[in-house]
């Protein structure tokens, strides 16, 4: 999964029926394990280590 910074990213719920998250993407680490800062629509931000296709990325930022 490629995810820059400034990507808008959708997060599906672990529960069936849940509702998805929306957020952008303020920070991208690669290490071992890659790891997203986010910024939730809800203004809130999180730090999150995305897995087995749990987030998909709804926009691509515009930054080269």
């Amino acid at each position: 999964m490629k995810v820059a910074v400034g990507d808008v990213i959708e997060v599906n719920s672990r529960k069936v029926g849940g509702a998805v998250r929306r957020g952008t993407v303020l920070d991208v680490s690669d290490g071992t394990r890659m790891q997203l800062r986010v910024q939730w629509e809800d203004g809130r931000e999180s730090v999150l280590y995305p897995s087995g296709g749990m987030v998909h990325v709804a926009e691509h930022s515009e930054q080269a």
